[in-house]
């Protein structure tokens, strides 16, 4: 088997992953766009995962409230309870108004409950990288103790990654890459990662040859296209994110 395959032990999860949840067609990093990837057979999910002003995790991308809930200004600076009363549907559509940002908690024991796997990107507010990494580590395995497959954390930070690390060393880290930086591949070693995880258009077979090289399994996001995917699966990468989960179905050969 290949080490880029999924199911192999460098790469923890399903090749199919739905990309905050279900991508464009709900309001994302919400339970319902949990639901609507799981509707269309989606059995492993990306979502942003970042802290309250009190240090409770939570589901949000964005720096700011204003794209994707009914608040203002900077998210960091609201307590959960704040937080968790902020309408994060209604900027999607009618059909979602009042649906709630989900605590981790929350979608941990959703996922838990059906089985579901996750890739928890670590969104870190400016000088909190480490202590953002090691709080995300310590509620995955306080819901995970007990299961053998566990989430996989990504970051573009490696701060957070090692803040992860020394937290709870045993789950499984994948640095995120929109560039290739200077030492990229050295601090993906220094921190453990079982797999590194760029921009689609990053990944060709050269790319792939490096990381196979070194041990680590091949991620892409965010692939929307058919024939993209194809190419993504024809060179071997074991996980891709998508939005597109009416249209590329992780039922297809």
């Amino acid at each position: 088997m290949s080490a880029f395959a999924p199911g192999s032990p460098a790469w923890p999860l399903p090749r199919w992953i739905a990309h905050r949840g279900a991508g464009k067609l709900a309001p994302e990093n919400t339970l319902a766009a949990f639901r609507l990837g799981a509707g269309y057979g989606y059995r492993a999910f990306e979502c942003d995962v970042k802290l309250s002003a009190d240090g409770v995790p939570y589901l949000m991308h964005d720096a700011t409230l204003d794209r994707t809930t009914s608040g203002s200004g900077p998210a960091a600076d609201l307590s959960w309870d704040k937080l968790s009363r902020l309408d994060a549907g209604s900027w999607h559509g009618r059909g979602y108004a009042g649906e709630p940002l989900p605590s981790f908690e929350a979608v941990a024991r959703y996922c838990l409950c059906n089985q579901f796997e996750l890739d928890l990107e670590i969104k870190p507010i400016p000088g909190t990288e480490a202590h953002t990494g090691a709080v995300v580590a310590s509620e995955v395995m306080r819901h995970w103790h007990a299961e053998r497959r566990r989430p996989l954390l990504s970051s573009f930070k490696p701060k957070a990654l090692q803040g992860a690390m020394e937290r709870e060393p045993g789950l499984p880290r994948a640095l995120l890459l929109d560039t290739l930086w200077g030492g990229w591949d050295a601090a993906a070693q220094s921190l453990g990662c079982c797999a590194i995880i760029t921009d689609f258009q990053m990944m060709d077979a050269a790319l792939i040859q490096h990381l196979q090289a070194r041990g680590w399994a091949a991620g892409v996001y965010t692939v929307n296209e058919p024939a993209d995917a194809a190419r993504m699966v024809a060179l071997g990468v074991a996980g891709i994110v998508t939005d597109a989960v009416d249209r590329l179905s992780p039922a297809a050969p």
